[in-house]
């Protein structure tokens, strides 16, 4: 405890999470809430290096509160800041010793602009390959944007802790 000041995301825990609920309510850590594409953005505009966007998401909503807004065209936009993590936590399926990365599925969703918008990003995969072993065409994160690369051959899946009512972060 006490390594992260803050979590920024769009739904601040899992099933069975005890740690970030107890953080929180005894005020050792900070929660922004951000509507899902709303962070998306933000991460992308960090990696693009855009210090700030306009977005309608949010408006009229508390998660509004304290940001400025602004009409285009009659309609209400919110200014939404860039973000640049300090670390990503992201999990592949297959990486090169370089940090060329492929996805399984829906993590390629986020995890090729947290590759892009973190400071170090750090990924997951099940099998670590030589250079020249991935076609460069399935590629999703190329390594430039890539800073370590963990090999865990046979990961747990999170719906296999929730099914077995385990308790964890």
């Amino acid at each position: 405890a006490g390594r992260v000041r803050k979590v920024v995301c769009s739904f601040p825990r899992t099933a069975n999470s005890t740690v970030f609920p107890d953080l929180y309510h005894s005020g050792k850590i900070e929660l922004e809430l951000v509507p899902q594409g709303t962070l998306a953005e933000r991460i992308r505009a960090g990696g693009a290096g855009i210090p700030a966007f306009f977005t309608p998401a949010a408006v009229g909503t508390p998660l509004a509160e304290g940001k400025e807004s602004r009409e285009f065209d009659g309609k209400t936009y919110l200014m939404e800041r860039g973000l640049k993590a300090d670390f990503a936590l992201i999990k592949g399926k297959v990486a090169d010793t370089h940090g060329n990365v492929i996805y399984n599925k829906t993590a390629r969703n986020f995890g090729p602009i947290m590759a892009m918008g973190s400071k170090a990003a750090i990924v997951q995969v099940e099998e670590v390959v030589e250079p020249g072993q991935i076609d460069p065409e399935v590629v999703v994160s190329p390594g430039i944007f890539v800073d370590r690369v963990v090999e865990v051959a046979h990961p747990v899946h999170e719906s296999e802790l929730v099914a077995a009512g385990a308790s964890y972060p």
